[in-house]
């Protein structure tokens, strides 16, 4: 129906007879010449619409409304000098029509394509098609559909074997919440949708796959926000008889390559390798953003023997800390301000933000200004300035209580305070994240839980901790962050029945539920398991860093809302009496969430 992209038409096409396809992007009547901007997902061309020139194609011209559906025959003529438009790609010519056809009309649409207003993401979701007409949102799922090609690309160069995986499996307890579906044929009981890959491209590696990726569905019901969605896309990745630090080079291999062909951006090699411990006492995160030259200082041993307890009692806790964050040129924030700052890192936990004030450090402490001077003695503030190498105008904010809500709430706020005060550096700032601990303890539930998860393998050296001090064993694992977002995260697996037996021992999993929920990973096991590790990539996360989007939301085509819905579809939905009683579901009536 067409011989040419709109998008592609330029001065090397002139004179040339050429069929058009598209969408009416605007029109516009100049005095007796009708001029159309035609869009298809190349871009945008401009046509001519003459009466003298071709009188029925002017009439049909004059009937064409916003996005009406044409096919324009023409050729294709350079602009008058002067009404060139160097902001398009096609701004050098135009096509004078000589035939046109309506394909198609279209109702006004709930909001404009060709504008770049303001929508809100209920209606952009709910007419999704429309909303990627815009070509900025279609820029972006190009730019997803290459980052897919050029990873696969580069698996493929190293020997990597692309296969699929089920969606229906098993439901076994991996950390979020599963997806379930009702069998019909084994009524009463349910399939799980998988959270990933992970225990088939174990069983594959046993199989002697070697080398295996997958563009992996993923399904988790849990609670949403801007980088997670119950559905998910990951670049799933497993090998076998592979070093973690041989793994992570070919990684980083990988993601050197994208940047440099996907958005023409040289990272700069080698990555960045940096210890969990030492990621947290730094930069309160476990995927921390280096752009922001802000660290978090330890001062514990200052305050253990200060009469002012809110210091004294966390400095004197092994489970607790006292951290300071020097913001340089702080000092002039209102009170106003240190109070919404207070405020945001109450939502992590933090009881309150004490501060000093740096006014004049020649002063001593004359020279300075906080609430909190009169509590500690003036050598411990002196050797407070000292540590943090505060100078004239800056401002220290404090965080005393347990190591996780200090970490937290002065980790959150020193992305806060680099965001608002312009400290961000332009770049990329990639590392790994290495040396997680194995366990986390759950007070609540007063049991360990696996940090990643418990197919995780122990460091070797630390094997003998598994019994003596399970809080001090280190995982396996590694962490790839881009900017303060985790990309992409792995760890070699246990190959060992016995270790593995142990390990779901220790998370409070006994040997009658480890076989009832993972037997079939058991006894792959005993059959000549290889050493074996991988890595996914969250596809979505990654193609939301490449193009500046602000939610993996922009760059899925038809994502859920905040609420795990789809304004679209109005899915989830409810289903007929006649498809529950052949599943043998009764449903119990409730208040549906609104959407």
């Amino acid at each position: 129906m067409r011989s040419h992209y709109c998008g592609d038409l330029s001065i090397n096409h002139l004179d040339q007879e050429v069929i058009v396809c598209g969408w009416v992007n605007r029109r516009r009547d100049h005095g007796g010449v009708i001029f159309i901007d035609l869009r298809d997902r190349e871009g945008i061309v401009q046509l001519v619409f003459d009466p003298q020139h071709s009188p029925e194609s002017f009439t049909f011209a004059n009937q064409v409304r916003s996005e009406y559906v044409l096919q324009v025959k023409g050729q294709v003529r350079s602009r008058p000098e002067g009404t060139e438009n160097l902001d398009l790609a096609t701004g050098q010519i135009e096509v004078w029509g000589q035939n046109l056809r309506i394909l198609n009309t279209s109702e006004t649409p709930p909001f404009p394509v060709d504008e770049k207003m303001e929508v809100g993401e209920e209606t952009r979701l709910r007419y999704r098609y429309i909303d990627l007409r815009r070509p900025e949102n279609l820029q972006r799922l190009r730019t997803r559909s290459l980052i897919v090609q050029r990873l696969r690309n580069f698996l493929d160069s190293q020997g990597f074997i692309d296969i699929d995986t089920p969606i229906l499996t098993k439901s076994t307890p991996e950390g979020a919440r599963d997806f379930l579906v009702p069998s019909r044929t084994h009524p009463g009981e349910f399939f799980a949708l998988p959270q990933s890959p992970q225990l088939f491209k174990q069983l594959l590696m046993v199989a002697g796959i070697d080398r295996y990726y997958q563009v992996a569905h993923c399904f988790r019901d849990e609670d949403l926000r801007a980088d997670r969605q119950p559905e998910f896309t990951q670049l799933d990745i497993e090998t076998s008889f592979l070093h973690e630090d041989t793994l992570m080079d070919l990684m980083e291999q990988m993601i050197v390559k994208l940047f440099a062909t996907v958005v023409n951006v040289q990272l700069t090699t080698p990555f960045i390798r940096m210890s969990y411990t030492e990621a947290l006492n730094q930069f309160g995160s476990d995927k921390p953003d280096l752009r922001i030259p802000l660290k978090l200082i330890d001062i514990g041993d200052l305050m253990r023997e200060v009469e002012f307890k809110v210091f004294s009692d966390p400095a004197k806790n092994p489970q607790s800390r006292v951290a300071v964050l020097r913001l340089p040129d702080g000092a002039k924030l209102s009170r106003k301000e240190i109070d919404d700052y207070t405020k945001f890192t109450a939502t992590y936990g933090a009881k309150g933000l004490a501060y000093i004030k740096v006014i004049n450090c020649s002063q001593g402490i004359e020279g300075l200004q906080s609430p909190i001077l009169k509590f500690l003695p003036d050598e411990v503030v002196g050797e407070i300035l000292n540590r943090t190498q505060a100078v004239d105008g800056d401002i220290l904010f404090f965080g005393a209580d347990k190591s996780s809500i200090v970490n937290e709430a002065l980790g959150a706020l020193r992305v806060r305070l680099g965001h608002d005060h312009g400290l961000v550096e332009q770049g990329w700032r990639p590392l790994w994240v290495v040396d997680f601990p194995m366990f986390e303890w759950d007070e609540k539930e007063n049991r360990w839980y696996a940090l990643h998860h418990p197919f995780t393998s122990p460091k070797e050296e630390d094997l003998s901790l598994l019994e003596q001090d399970p809080a001090t064993c280190r995982s396996r694992a590694y962490d790839l962050v881009l900017n303060g977002t985790e990309a992409g995260g792995g760890s070699m697996r246990i190959f060992q029945a016995k270790i593995q037996a142990q390990v779901f021992r220790l998370l409070g999993i006994n040997d009658e539920e480890a076989q009832e929920k993972f037997g079939f990973l058991l006894n792959a096991l005993k059959y000549g398991c290889p050493p074996h590790g991988g890595i996914a990539f969250g596809l979505d996360r990654l193609a939301m860093l490449m193009t500046g989007s602000n939610s993996i939301r922009e760059v899925i085509a038809f994502p859920k809302t905040q609420t795990a819905s789809c304004p679209l579809t109005e899915a989830p939905g409810s289903v007929s009496e006649s498809q529950l009683r052949e599943l043998k579901i009764k449903t119990i009536h409730q208040p549906s969430i609104v959407k």
